[in-house]
């Protein structure tokens, strides 16, 4: 069955932006209580992630679980010149005071003028439109988390989370530049894929 890419994403955009905070709340912990025993987090020391802003699954408790849990925490910024996300290391005080800038395509972003290379990350946790049951990762259009994996080798574990409605059935077309997922945890399941 083929799918339409438009089509789904505009659904999904729609989908995501009317989840109830109830819900939001209850998916953030289940994805939460699957994600703490999961050996790659667990042995995770540099974790990247993302601050949420478009109704993707809520990062605040995840983000607070990793300064407890004394794991460093480090942020996208898009960086102008190659379109690709460097992650800057932030604090549990920077997180705590809201201490971002803003970015024109809406999202928060760390205040920094330097970030690491993907690859020194130990695990990412990405944000997405769509995954399928192959790990294909369906995001928003611009292309920054494949422009960024794309010279990353194996290194890191790449980890999506989503809603459950996020999952879909039918196999995704997959690019040659798309980078795809190596597991996906929704509030209900957890998919390892070979990628």
């Amino acid at each position: 069955m083929s799918v339409d890419l438009k089509i789904l994403r505009q659904q999904l955009r729609h989908q995501r932006r009317t989840v109830s905070p109830f819900a939001q709340k209850q998916a953030q912990q289940q994805v939460l209580n699957q994600l703490i025993r999961l050996k790659q987090f667990q042995h995770s020391k540099k974790i990247g992630i993302y601050l949420h802003a478009f109704g993707e699954v809520q990062t605040r408790d995840i983000i607070e679980y990793c300064f407890k849990q004394h794991k460093d925490v480090y942020l996208p910024m898009i960086c102008t010149m190659n379109q690709q996300l460097h992650w800057v290391k932030i604090t549990r005080q920077q997180y705590r005071n809201n201490q971002f800038s803003h970015h024109p395509f809406g999202m928060k972003e760390p205040m920094a003028s330097r970030g690491l290379h993907v690859s020194k990350l130990d695990l990412l946790i990405m944000p997405l439109l769509a995954c399928d049951i192959y790990g294909t990762r369906i995001g928003m259009g611009g292309g920054f988390y494949d422009k960024t994996l794309a010279s990353a080798g194996q290194r890191p574990f790449r980890l999506g989370i989503a809603h459950d409605f996020q999952l879909i059935n039918a196999r995704l077309h997959r690019e040659t530049w798309d980078q795809p997922l190596d597991a996906l945890i929704t509030p209900s399941k957890y998919l390892h894929f070979k990628r």
